[in-house]
């Protein structure tokens, strides 16, 4: 009895297995392979039967789909092996990883509705894995090529990298190259754009101070004064701590350097006046120490090009008056149009002019007061020598000495020869009437000088007070 119900049990088993087996090919749910052991009957095991021959009659039926569910399967596989290819993934790990059953060999023949929806479930996560690498991929080929074309990035360098920029604007299907979105190689092309950030940093340091060296340069030959150095310094800072984007601030700066250029052009016309009337005010500086020198007439080496000189300069000097005036009309016009002031190294240039102007009049106040007065020193040197005669000069003297004694050899000659005597004045006489005379003549000096004296303070100090009130004007 025992025996009959081992092998009632066992053609159970046998049955039961030939279900499930079909059932998992066609995709058809089926209890476990479990025999129930207190319904071993006859007609348990007939109904078994009859349900294994509907699954073979039905497995018949279905065999065209079954090999549409075969090739469905491939192609899945074949999806996730090209995903697996260009991710840089292991094939046989990630379809493990699919499905426990897709690990060994018989793995074609599992079919299954559920099998095929982890296959999709796997590409659809798989492309969504593609599609977040090459959106990564993309960004940093972007960075790479702004990089590259701020610093000029030689071509040979670039070479290495076509492979990245190349994908910049490919599809999800075009980029089917092995590993070129594993993340390896993203990391790989991450390195060098941060390397290449860094050395932005630097370069961009460098463009700032060329930038702010070229706005130094076009403020000196236009005799502007650069603003805002301290904040370009500050910035510079801020650039190398990675508070500042390098590329606005080199934007600030160029903005200033066109601005600085554009006021320069309009300043051009006025700055070539201003060079002119320098130079013209250098050679009236030279002019006036050549004028000083006692020594400019003496003839050497070279002398006439420096008289060539003088007399271009003094040429050259009358025409300032008309540039002065020339160029404040030309300033006004220029500060009435743009509202500012116009600044020369600084300073305003109608202050530099106005100031010049003051200087040029005390400077010819000056010589009109050197002039009256050695006029004046002339006037009493004439008074005097009409009241006192002129002095004689040595060579005189010595001439009229020379002329006495020969004449007074020929009057002892004349008298020996005659031999008389020569009438002579008495000497007293001589001697009381040239006293009188002296004295006579002292009184009337005493008197002309007591009225030069008081001439001299009365003219010297109507001079002062003109001197005084043309000053304050």
């Amino acid at each position: 009895m025992r025996k009959r119900k081992v092998d009632r049990r066992n053609q159970f088993l046998q049955v039961l297995e030939e279900i499930q087996h079909i059932s998992n090919e066609i995709n058809e749910i089926a209890d476990g392979a479990s025999v129930d052991e207190s319904d071993l009957s006859l007609r348990k095991l007939e109904e078994l039967h009859r349900k294994l021959h509907a699954l073979q009659t039905e497995k018949v039926g279905k065999g065209a789909p079954q090999n549409d569910r075969l090739k469905q399967v491939q192609e899945a596989l074949d999806t996730i092996n090209s995903f697996c290819v260009v991710l840089g993934m292991e094939f046989e790990q990630t379809v493990a990883e699919i499905h426990p059953q897709f690990g060994s060999a018989d793995v074609l023949k599992r079919i299954s509705n559920e099998s095929i929806k982890c296959l999709a479930t796997a590409i659809h996560r798989l492309r969504e894995v593609k599609l977040q690498r090459m959106q990564k991929l993309q960004d940093l080929a972007t960075a790479m090529l702004e990089l590259w074309n701020l610093m000029d990035t030689p071509i040979e360098e670039q070479q290495a990298f076509q492979n990245v920029t190349c994908n910049i604007a490919a599809a999800e299907h075009e980029i089917t190259e092995p590993n070129t979105l594993s993340m390896d190689f993203l990391n790989f092309v991450a390195t060098e754009v941060s390397r290449l950030e860094e050395l932005k940093v630097s370069k961009m340091r460098e463009l700032v101070l060329k930038k702010r060296a070229e706005l130094d340069e076009v403020c000196k030959k236009t005799h502007m004064v650069p603003e805002a150095n301290v904040a370009i310094d500050c910035a510079i800072e801020a650039i190398e701590s990675g508070q500042v984007d390098p590329g606005s601030l080199l934007e600030q700066i160029e903005f200033q350097v066109a601005n600085v250029k554009e006021e320069a052009f309009s300043r051009k016309e006025i700055l070539d006046k201003v060079e002119k009337w320098k130079a013209a005010c250098e050679e009236e500086s030279w002019l006036e120490e050549y004028n000083r020198d006692d020594n400019r007439y003496n003839a050497g080496r070279g002398t006439h090009l420096i008289l060539k000189r003088a007399e271009k300069a003094r040429t050259l000097v009358t025409k300032i008056p008309g540039m002065v005036e020339v160029l404040a009309s030309k300033t006004m016009a220029w500060e009435k149009e743009r509202s500012i002031e116009f600044l020369y190294d600084g300073i305003r240039l109608l202050s530099m002019l106005e100031e010049y102007s003051i200087l040029k009049q005390e400077k010819e106040e000056e010589k009109r007061r050197q002039r009256d007065q050695k006029k004046l020193q002339g006037q009493l040197i004439a008074e005097q020598e009409a009241l006192y005669g002129s002095k004689p000069s040595p060579s005189k003297n010595l001439s009229m000495k020379k002329g006495s004694r020969v004449s007074t050899g020929g009057a002892t000659n004349r008298r020996l020869s005659v031999g008389g005597a020569m009438p002579q004045t008495p000497k007293l006489d001589k001697t009381l009437s040239s006293r009188t005379l002296n004295c006579r003549s002292a009184k009337k000096i005493n008197n002309h000088n007591d009225s030069l004296s008081q001439y001299h303070d009365d003219t010297f100090s109507n001079l002062s007070a003109d001197d005084i009130s043309e000053t304050d004007f």
